[in-house]
């Protein structure tokens, strides 16, 4: 890819991926006066402080969102934290990666891809608060439009994408993370939402956990939407299910959700399943017990305390490293 993040060719095939993010708490301005007009008590978020968005659903996979504070534990490399703010996140801004794959391999199924993500876009962008870049990829990354919230420009540029080529899907995320993401600081949630049959055959990238990293730098969750099974591949490939298995692994490992639609025409339904989840999530901060900067990856673990929930968040974060 040429420049810094003009995003101008740099990103896999055989995959439509879509990116939103999240970042740390702000901390509250000390400077702001009660009606009273006593000057409130300064108060500071520490430099390690650890932002997590997670989501909880019961066994009927319903998102539950009335849980309060006491109702988790939060563990660091397995060690208990103190929780220091909770907060319920229904209406985070989001930052917005579109990533289509623009690949030979996907030439009979983008009409449904492109179709699905203006309607998906258009249904959750709000004026003002929420901004999203579209980039191509096939043999190559690039950059369409950068971020805006005006969804006709979006919607144009995703009408005009022409597939052909081959698939470099480790390159279309990673660098979308590094370069789009993990530069964006603010009180905002980020995702990579990907469509995509898993295959990669031109990055250069090679290792499936350089990608998860990358996004875990970026604290970007990644959502991905395969378009492998029946009734919806043109033709069903012998590696499908090995393709599969990495789109879950991404998702898994980042806080996000893979999705296996039947056939193209059900791609609205995993965008609207994305988009009911990024509006139910809840924010739990703290600050770690180990306060090293050593650069290490640590686990995070959010256990609710009603067994019969189930919790889905990163699987952890990197620490900051020493400078010098």
């Amino acid at each position: 890819m040429k420049g810094s993040m003009k995003l101008n060719k740099f990103f896999l095939g055989g995959m439509f991926v879509l990116l939103l993010t999240a970042t740390a708490l702000p901390a509250p301005d000390p400077q702001q006066t009660p009606p009273g007009g006593e000057q409130m008590k300064r108060i500071t978020v520490p430099v390690d402080y650890v932002s997590v968005l997670f989501t909880v659903t019961d066994k009927k996979n319903h998102f539950i969102t009335n849980l309060k504070k006491d109702d988790f534990k939060v563990f660091e490399n397995d060690q208990p934290q103190q929780t220091l703010i909770f907060r319920s996140e229904t209406d985070l801004p989001l930052k917005i990666a579109l990533l289509v794959d623009a690949s030979a391999s996907i030439t009979g199924k983008l009409k449904f891809e492109q179709e699905a993500a203006i309607e998906f876009l258009q249904s959750i962008l709000r004026k003002g608060r929420d901004e999203a870049l579209l980039v191509t990829f096939d043999s190559s990354v690039e950059l369409v439009q950068d971020f805006t919230d005006d969804i006709d420009l979006l919607s144009s540029a995703i009408r005009k994408i022409r597939a052909g080529g081959g698939t470099a899907l480790y390159d279309a995320i990673s660098r979308t993370a590094e370069e789009k993401l993990l530069t964006q600081k603010g009180n905002f949630r980020k995702v990579i939402i990907v469509i995509t049959d898993g295959d990669d055959n031109q990055s250069h990238v090679q290792s499936l956990t350089e990608v998860i990293q990358m996004a875990q730098r970026a604290d970007a969750a990644i959502y991905a939407i395969s378009t492998n099974s029946s009734g919806f591949a043109l033709s069903l490939k012998e590696n499908s299910r090995k393709y599969d298995k990495i789109l879950k692994e991404m998702a898994d490992e980042t806080g996000g959700q893979a999705f296996f639609p039947f056939k193209a025409q059900d791609l609205s339904q995993s965008f609207e399943d994305i988009s009911r989840e990024l509006r139910s999530q809840y924010n739990i901060g703290y600050t770690p017990a180990n306060s090293v900067h050593d650069g290490k990856f640590r686990t995070i673990r959010i256990v609710a305390e009603d067994k019969h929930l189930h919790v889905k968040a990163r699987r952890g974060y990197f620490a900051p490293a020493e400078t010098h």
